[in-house]
C-alpha cells in the first residue's frame, strides 16, 4: 500500500497496540491466535465515540490504515483475520469496516457474507480494500455481498478519510436518534405510570369524599338529633315550670338553649362547607353587578332602620358558577354589613379593577377593620378576629368563600385597617370541575 506507515508499538506478547490508541486511552489490539480479543468499551472513554474496525491480514496495512484515520478522533479496533472480525462484531457496534479481500483461510468476500448474516451487523457499512484483483467482476461480487464501496490499492488517503467520516457521522446520528427515541419511549413510559397513579389516586379520593359525605349526614342526623331535644326540653322547662325557677335557674337554661341552638348553626355551616367543596361546577355568564344589588337590598329589608351609602359597579359581568358565585358574593357583603353596623355612616362598595392584566374584583367597607398581623387566619374555618358578641357568626363565611373561588382557578385575600375598614380582593380564572 502506498501510504507512510508508522505509530506503532511493539508488545512484549509480540501483539500490535495501535499508535493513535495509546494517545487516546482506547486500545485496540490484534494477534494471530483465535482467543476473543479483549478492549475497553468506548463509552468507557468518551460517549460519543464511534468503533470502526479495520480488517487485513498484513500489521503493515493495518497500520497504514490507523494513520490514515487517526485524525477522525475514534475508536480504530483491528483484527488480522476474519475469523478475528467475526469475534469483535460478538461484542462491539461498529459505525464502519474496512475489509480486506485477499487473506488467507476466510478472504473478505465470505467474512462480509457472514457479517452480512448476523442481524446485528446486518446493516454495518464495509469497504473493501483489494490491491490483488481490480476487475469489474470482483467489483461486481462485492458489492453482492452488501459492501457500499469497493477501493482498490493504492488508495488515497484523503479520499478513505473522508469515505469513513461519512458513516462516523452517519452512526453518531443514529446513535444519537436512537437514544432520544429511548428517551421518548421512557418518558412516555413513566407519563402512562403517572396517569395510572394519578387515577388510582383519584379513585381514592373519591372513595374518601363519598365516606366523608356518608360521615358527615351521619354526623349531622345524629348530633342534631339530641340537639333539638335539649333545645326542646330546656324550653319546656322554661315556659311550664318558670315559676318555680328563680332568675339565675332562667339564665342557665336560656344559655343551654343558645349554646345548644348555636352548636346547631355551626353543624348547618359544616355540612354546608362541605357541599360547596363537592358541588359540581357548571360554566355560564353571571351579571355580579346585578347579583351585588340584589344581595344588598335584600340585607337592607331586613335592616330598614340602617343607612348605608352603596355603590356598586354596573356591568360588572364574568364566566362562573351562579349559584356558587351568589353564595361567595352574599358571604362577602353580608360581612361587609355587619363589620359597619357600628359606624354612623356606613359605606359598602362593589366594583373591578385591572391589576397584573387580569380584573381583580373587590369589596370594600369602612368597618370595623383588622389587624394584618392575623391576616392569614382569616380564611380558616372557625377563624374569627372580633369576639361573638361584639360580631356575631361562626367564623365559616370566609373559608366558604376562599373554597368557591378557589373551584374557579382564582385567588383571595383582603387588606384592611383596625377601625378603618377592609377591602377583600378576588380573581376568578379558569373553572375547576
Amino acid at each position: 500500500m502506498a501510504v507512510p506507515v508508522g505509530g506503532a508499538a511493539q508488545r512484549s506478547d509480540g501483539a500490535v497496540v495501535s499508535g493513535d490508541s495509546l494517545e487516546t486511552g482506547a486500545r485496540s489490539v490484534t494477534g494471530s491466535n483465535d482467543d476473543a480479543p479483549q478492549s475497553r468499551s468506548p463509552a468507557d472513554v468518551i460517549d460519543d465515540r464511534v468503533n470502526i474496525l479495520l480488517v487485513d491480514d498484513q500489521p503493515a496495512n493495518l497500520v497504514a490504515l490507523e494513520a490514515m484515520l487517526q485524525g477522525l478522533g475514534q475508536n480504530l479496533i483491528r483484527a488480522e483475520s476474519g475469523r478475528e472480525a467475526l469475534k469483535w462484531l460478538l461484542t462491539h457496534d461498529f459505525a464502519v469496516i474496512l475489509l480486506d479481500v485477499k487473506m488467507p483461510d476466510m478472504d473478505g468476500f465470505e467474512t462480509a457474507t457472514l457479517i452480512r448474516q448476523r442481524e446485528k451487523s446486518r446493516h454495518t457499512p464495509i469497504l473493501f480494500l483489494t490491491a490483488a484483483d481490480n476487475s469489474q467482476k470482483q467489483a461486481v461480487r462485492g458489492y453482492a455481498v452488501g459492501a457500499v464501496d469497493y477501493l482498490v490499492k493504492p488508495v488515497v488517503p484523503e479520499i478513505v478519510r473522508s469515505k469513513v467520516a461519512v458513516f462516523v457521522e452517519l452512526a453518531k446520528k443514529s446513535e444519537l436518534l436512537r437514544r432520544q427515541s429511548q428517551l421518548l419511549a421512557e418518558s412516555e413510559q413513566a407519563a402512562l405510570e403517572l396517569a395510572d397513579t394519578r387515577a388510582e389516586l383519584v379513585r381514592d379520593l373519591e372513595h374518601k369524599n363519598r365516606e366523608l359525605e356518608s360521615f358527615s349526614y351521619a354526623v349531622s342526623h345524629d348530633l342534631r338529633a339530641p340537639l333539638r331535644r335539649i333545645d326542646s326540653f330546656s324550653r319546656a322547662v322554661l315556659e311550664s315550670q318558670s315559676d318555680k325557677l328563680d332568675e339565675a335557674g332562667r339564665r342557665y337554661l336560656e344559655r343551654v338553649r343558645e349554646a345548644s341552638q348555636h352548636m346547631s348553626e355551626l353543624i348547618d355551616d359544616v355540612l354546608h362547607l362541605s357541599r360547596v367543596t363537592r358541588a359540581d361546577v357548571r360554566e355560564q355568564e353571571v351579571d355580579l353587578s346585578s347579583m351585588a344589588n340584589l344581595i344588598l337590598s335584600r340585607l337592607q329589608e331586613g335592616d330598614p332602620g340602617r343607612k348605608v351609602e352603596i355603590k356598586v359597579r354596573p356591568g360588572v359581568i364574568v364566566t362562573g358558577d351562579g349559584q356558587l358565585l351568589r353564595i361567595m358574593l352574599h358571604n362577602l357583603l353580608e360581612n361587609a354589613w355587619k363589620f359597619t353596623s357600628k359606624q354612623a355612616e356606613s359605606r359598602i362598595e362593589f366594583g373591578v379593577t385591572q391589576s397584573a392584566g387580569e380584573p381583580t374584583y373587590f369589596v370594600r367597607d369602612n368597618g370595623a377593620g383588622f389587624d394584618m398581623t392575623y391576616a392569614d387566619r382569616l380564611f380558616g374555618p372557625f377563624q374569627r378576629l372580633h369576639r361573638q358578641g361584639e360580631f356575631p357568626g361562626s367564623g365559616i363565611g370566609l373559608a366558604t368563600v376562599q373554597r368557591i373561588i378557589h373551584r374557579h382557578g382564582g385567588r383571595v385575600w383582603a387588606e384592611g385597617l383596625v377601625g378603618q375598614g377592609a377591602t377583600f380582593q378576588f380573581t376568578l380564572g379558569r373553572v375547576r370541575s
